[in-house]
């Protein structure tokens, strides 16, 4: 019965992490689970610890694939559509793969700040800033962009880097 329902979210589209706990530990049945789309697996008896790191593990893995949606207050994220969404308005921003990059390393961090030399290696592969004004230019750009279907800010210059901007407390699920 749990194969086929794993097998149904698969089917359907499910994209998030799908952890099978068992009492069945052989070979076969982990095979099963996992070609039925399990994305891991766990044998009772569960030790709290080992359940608590593979679930982070999974997320991990889950936040920093491109199947992974974003949303804030006001946005809605799709790294692998390249897409930005106004919630407040419904209005689709079309996003450039640098921008698309940024933005999911800023949501990947969040509520952290990632400093101008973090997001220039990350994005472009820079390992010193020396002159170059590439970053602040993209995230004028991108600024721009969103201003043109909504006042609200997204990203925000902080000392020595960028952020989200933060939203009102529990409107913020960074890994929906």
């Amino acid at each position: 019965m749990v194969l086929g329902i794993c097998q149904s979210l698969r089917a359907h589209g499910f994209q998030k992490p799908i952890i099978m706990l068992t009492g069945q530990m052989d070979e076969e049945d982990i095979v099963k689970g996992l070609d039925k789309g399990a994305s891991d697996y766990i044998a009772k008896p569960i030790r709290f610890s080992e359940l608590f790191s593979l679930v982070c593990a999974q997320l991990r893995q889950y936040k920093a694939s491109d199947d992974v949606r974003f949303v804030t207050q006001r946005f809605e994220f799709q790294p692998n559509k390249k897409t930005l969404t106004c919630l407040d308005t419904h209005r689709v921003i079309f996003l450039t793969e640098k921008e698309t990059m940024m933005l999911k390393k800023l949501f990947q961090i969040w509520p952290e700040t990632i400093s101008k030399e973090g997001l220039l290696s990350e994005v472009w592969g820079y390992q010193n800033m020396l002159a170059t004004h590439t970053l602040e230019t993209h995230i004028y750009r991108l600024r721009k962009k969103i201003a043109r279907f909504t006042e609200a800010p997204l990203v925000e210059t902080t000392q020595g880097g960028y952020r989200l901007v933060k939203a009102k407390k529990g409107l913020f699920d960074p890994g929906s």
